[in-house]
């Protein structure tokens, strides 16, 4: 009975928020996630994959995979490729699951500056354990037994699909990158019910950018030595009345990478004694051969302890050489 109790709050808490987008903290590492832009950027064959453990310790099971793959066909002067998204909390049973085709093309601006802009289709699926859902014409209170069917006039359905595009536009020289994205632009209703027309997915809007401080302003590899570049990034996220500021800096050596990112949230309840810093997130990486992996973990800041914080992994394989004209600058 408990856990129908928690399905139901979560239904009724579902139909009142506003539904965001999965964030990844090392969306700096897997820039696919962040802009299609880098779709074929590279001008190689490339694939990758990031797993994110969210809040173990409150016991959510809230868990997300993203995996992409890309490629570059010079004919046509563009990158192509696919990447896949999914979201399951199993406490509630609830699931998301979107497959996207990327598409981005690339024109040179000056001698210095490109320009790349792109699209995406995508197809989503959600759905909902609705069979932990208690309704009243079920309970005959008489006898006390439990009717498996239901009339009731919400009509839940446990598992919609829709249709969803986006756009980004990505500007790039040979050190730094900054671009915005554009996700979710019809809207698509996303309702649990047969009626529809409840819960339109509001857009998600990113500006972000990665500059490297090592060229003008901070001589790393005169401190280090070697191969060093120091980069700092950003990326301001917007969906809804909700948005965040990610804010770092990663210090990229020989074969070996060390990061750190602080997330903010400026619409923090203020009542609550809330921080207006909500985490703070430590990276590291390693490249080996055409392989790279990378780890992260998420600290929380605000009242909300005893997470058992936020865990990543991520890993890349590049098939080709990327030393080319005009291939995006790549962090790590």
């Amino acid at each position: 009975m408990k856990r129908k109790i928690i399905t139901f709050i979560a239904v009724m808490l579902a139909s009142l928020l506003h539904p965001q987008d999965p964030i990844f903290t090392q969306s700096f590492m897997i820039p696919e996630s962040l802009n299609t832009g880098f779709t074929g950027s590279q001008e190689t064959t490339r694939f990758g994959a990031a797993y994110r453990v969210q809040w173990p310790g409150l016991d959510f099971g809230i868990n997300t995979q993203f995996i992409y793959g890309d490629g570059w066909i010079e004919s046509i002067r563009s990158g192509i490729g696919l990447s896949i998204i999914r979201h399951q909390e199993s406490n509630t049973g609830y699931n998301f699951t979107q497959i996207n085709y990327n598409h981005s093309l690339v024109f040179q601006l000056n001698s210095f500056w490109y320009f790349r802009p792109s699209i995406s289709v995508g197809v989503g699926i959600k759905s909902f354990g609705f069979q932990n859902l208690l309704l009243e014409d079920q309970i005959n209170i008489f006898t006390g037994v439990i009717n498996t069917s239901t009339i009731d006039p919400a009509l839940l359905n446990e598992r919609i699909t829709f249709v969803d595009f986006s756009t980004s536009v990505l500007f790039n020289n040979e050190d730094s990158w900054f671009g915005i994205t554009l996700r979710h632009l019809t809207k698509p209703d996303i309702s649990f019910t047969f009626q529809g027309n409840n819960a339109p997915l509001n857009i998600f809007f990113s500006a972000h950018a990665a500059y490297n401080l090592s060229r003008d302003l901070i001589p790393v590899d005169r401190i280090f030595g070697g191969e060093s570049k120091l980069y700092g990034l950003f990326n301001y996220m917007k969906q809804g009345p909700f948005s965040r500021i990610d804010l770092g800096a990663q210090l990229v050596y020989e074969n070996l990478s060390f990061g750190m990112i602080a997330v903010a949230s400026p619409e923090r309840d203020t009542t609550l004694d809330d921080s207006l810093i909500t985490s703070v997130n430590f990276l590291v990486g390693l490249k080996w051969e055409k392989w790279k992996f990378s780890y992260s973990q998420d600290f929380t800041t605000n009242e909300i302890r005893q997470t058992g914080g936020i865990y990543e992994i991520v890993a890349t394989y590049d098939f080709g050489d990327t030393r080319r004209r005009t291939a995006c600058p790549k962090i790590f």
